[in-house]
């Protein structure tokens, strides 16, 4: 076998009964590291170490793992001023949280052979936000509906971190400035409230 040194030095290519004397001489475990390797690879190492740090190693990907989320928000072609604005800004907020957003304009009665309506305003949304998302799918007739899929610039990760960091950052400065309790309150349940959403898993 070819044997690793418990700093990861190169011992060379060893016997069995080498590798093993040599595991006793340092209180180590004799872990084989690569068994399709020709010879095959073994270290030593403090077994219980090693498999412990695997586990965080892993635990840790888990935790970082972006989820791909489509958002949806639905919208009438004819929409007041006011609630446009609204919904804009759940388009924005989700966007900023790394997350797809499919808008779905909804036809109702004779609006159905106005479809330039609902492509007009799926085009005015996809430029106020130019800034955040871009059109991954373009307007398209669904029966009584149009849709279109927006897609965040910022990666889903980028966005968790930055999530993470804010909140963070929130409560050191809570914890430096005690007289802004209430609003720093605020904040970090927003900031939690919005990781939260960045952490959810995929709709089904």
């Amino acid at each position: 076998m070819r044997l690793v040194g418990p700093s990861g030095e190169q011992v060379g290519i060893v016997p069995l009964a080498k590798a093993l004397e040599l595991a006793q001489e340092y209180d180590l475990d004799l872990v084989e590291v690569a068994a399709n390797a020709r010879p095959p690879v073994c270290k030593l190492m403090d077994y219980g170490k090693f498999k412990y740090e695997s586990a965080m190693k892993a635990r840790e990907a888990r935790k970082n793992q972006a989820h791909t989320v489509i958002k949806e928000m639905k919208l009438r072609p004819k929409i007041d001023p006011h609630d446009y604005d609204t919904k804009k800004g759940h388009v924005v907020r989700f966007l900023k949280q790394g997350d797809k957003v499919k808008i779905t304009i909804m036809f109702r009665g004779r609006e159905q052979s106005r479809p330039e309506l609902g492509y007009r305003l799926l085009q005015r949304l996809a430029e106020d936000v130019q800034d955040l998302g871009f059109i991954e799918s373009n307007p398209k007739q669904d029966g009584r509906n149009m849709i279109m899929v927006l897609g965040p610039h910022k990666k889903k990760t980028e966005a968790m971190a930055e999530a993470r960091q804010a909140q963070e950052a929130r409560k050191a400065d809570a914890k430096a400035n005690p007289g802004k309790s209430q609003n720093a309150a605020e904040s970090d349940e927003e900031a939690a409230e919005a990781q939260a959403q960045a952490e959810a898993p995929a709709d089904a």
